[in-house]
């Protein structure tokens, strides 16, 4: 595999930005060799800058479900700058969209766009605090939310479960505000909540957990949350900026028939292009300003561009049997791979949900992101240099996820699969 021009444009990307990139996973730093620099993407296909094909399962990390270069997402982007990129005002894009998310999801009644993930949890906190008039947090070990100051945080050591900053920048007394729980341990959350529930204005989980491996939950472990923050009059946030829109129209909560308080969404609902959102009931979003004293802003907020790029998006989704063909389509990708694996022996599974895999170099489940093995980190990133050398890309960490999207074909997971086995057998010497 040629990496002569990437090799370059990283060595001039350097001198621009941090590590050569604009996010850090981009760096490749857990993987080998530079990393790609991409000029276009069509269907499931994505080429770089030495002309290399790869067979895409990162789909831009989760927004691309309709895969690359989408007509109707084209032609509708096209049409709308045309008209013009930005004007900060209301336009009819907007309220399309909105309109179109509401009418066709049960789990919130009003929504507020921004500009990306980390943004609707920033504000969807913000909301929970001054809705309440709490100041603390839970959050759960191994659950990612975006780089916002109070979430950006880990157990600490001691009294276990007060935060400890996992990045420099982090003034102390905000991740002092930050309770950190384990994952499917309702007795943790039992024992944190008799002591400080009058102090915490929200619990917010990824309710599946998808940044730190694909840690899935007992579905009683989620209605445990639910029952608690009804019990101690907490609010309950799911963080669906990987889930929603992915697993079913509606999401995990869709899935699992559970009300969250406060809902937050990105990647998807953006069509490729910056989107966040977040919602919640009519009465909890009266808090927001200009109706309430919760204030959230934003130039870029409600772009005519990006909503163009995900209305056109948002609409392909609500086809018949969109959701139930592209759940086949993995199930059939993964149980191939599997069934390889498991006649090879090898150590490994592929855990699953609707159109989200991951690759987990083991044959137990997986709940929490302790049980991974650091060890495990070292036979994917054999795994990832074989499969590009075949033409396949994965993203650049065994700890993330994998995705389909409804541009990959049969044809095309076959090709895959067979890459992927190839691959699995020099990991594993078969």
């Amino acid at each position: 595999m040629k990496r002569e021009q990437s090799a370059q444009l990283f060595e001039e990307a350097k001198q621009y930005f941090p590590g050569g990139v604009n996010s850090p996973v981009r760096a490749f730093k857990s993987v080998s060799g530079p990393p790609l620099f991409i000029k276009r993407g069509e269907g499931c296909r994505m080429y770089d800058e030495d002309d290399n094909e790869l067979i895409d399962f990162c789909c831009s990390w989760g927004p691309l479900i309709l895969g690359h270069n989408n007509q109707k997402v084209r032609e509708l982007v096209t049409e709308t700058v045309a008209r013009g990129t930005s004007f900060g005002t209301p336009t009819r894009l907007g309220n399309e969209l909105g309109k179109l998310i509401l009418e066709n999801n049960r789990f919130v009644e009003k929504i507020r766009f921004v500009s990306s993930g980390t943004e609707a949890v920033m504000s969807a906190i913000r909301l929970a605090r001054g809705a309440t008039g709490k100041q603390k947090i839970i959050k759960f070990e191994g659950c990612y939310h975006g780089h916002v100051d109070s979430l950006l945080v880990k157990a600490g050591s001691g009294l276990a479960t007060f935060g400890e900053s996992t990045s420099a920048g982090i003034p102390d007394v905000f991740a002092k505000e930050t309770l950190v729980l384990p994952l499917n341990n309702p007795e943790a959350l039992d024992k944190v909540l008799q002591t400080h529930a009058d102090d915490i204005a929200c619990i917010i989980i990824e309710p599946i957990p998808a940044n730190n491996g694909l840690l899935l939950q007992d579905k009683s472990f989620l209605e445990c949350l639910r029952l608690k923050c009804y019990k101690y009059g907490i609010l309950l946030i799911f963080d669906e900026v990987i889930s929603g829109f992915r697993i079913g129209f509606e999401g995990a909560s869709g899935h699992y028939g559970i009300q969250p308080d406060i809902l937050t969404y990105g990647k998807i609902i953006g069509g490729g292009m910056p989107v966040g959102m977040y919602g919640a009931s009519r009465e909890l979003m009266s808090h927001i300003a200009p109706e309430g004293a919760v204030y959230q802003a934003g130039t870029l907020s409600a772009n005519p561009v990006a909503m163009a790029a995900g209305y056109a998006a948002i609409q392909q989704l609500l086809e018949d049997n969109f959701y139930e063909k592209l759940t086949n389509k993995t199930n059939y990708f993964t149980q191939q791979i599997q069934s390889y694996a498991d006649s090879k022996g090898y150590e490994m599974t592929l855990p699953h949900i609707g159109s989200i895999f991951w690759v987990a170099f083991t044959k137990e489940r997986i709940t929490r992101a302790d049980q991974i093995e650091t060890a495990s980190m070292e036979k994917f990133k054999v795994l990832h240099h074989e499969l590009l050398q075949r033409g396949v890309y994965l993203g650049p960490s065994g700890y993330e996820v994998g995705f389909v999207s409804a541009a990959h074909t049969e044809a095309d997971l076959d090709e895959a699969v067979q890459k992927i086995c190839e691959s699995l057998d020099v990991v594993f010497g078969g």
